[in-house]
């Protein structure tokens, strides 16, 4: 599938504050994108944010790697 993984980044810095992003191969010529985002406590866990990534043109799935309070 051909998408620009630099529009998905834009599109999720509209979302969150994005602190680090980097496009990594995974196979057969598939990339994943990897995002470092840092939000409020306050603001709940992660499934609304995962959300509307997920409803972003070309985004497959979202995986939450780590969670922690800073």
């Amino acid at each position: 599938m051909e998408v620009d993984l630099n529009v998905v980044i834009a599109k999720i810095r509209k979302l969150a504050t994005i602190k680090d992003a980097k496009i990594e191969p995974i196979a057969f010529g598939l990339k994943q994108v990897k995002v470092l985002i840092v939000k409020p406590d306050a603001s709940g866990g992660t499934q609304d944010l995962e959300a509307k990534i997920r409803e972003i043109e070309g985004v497959g799935d979202v995986e939450v790697e780590s969670v922690t309070l800073l």
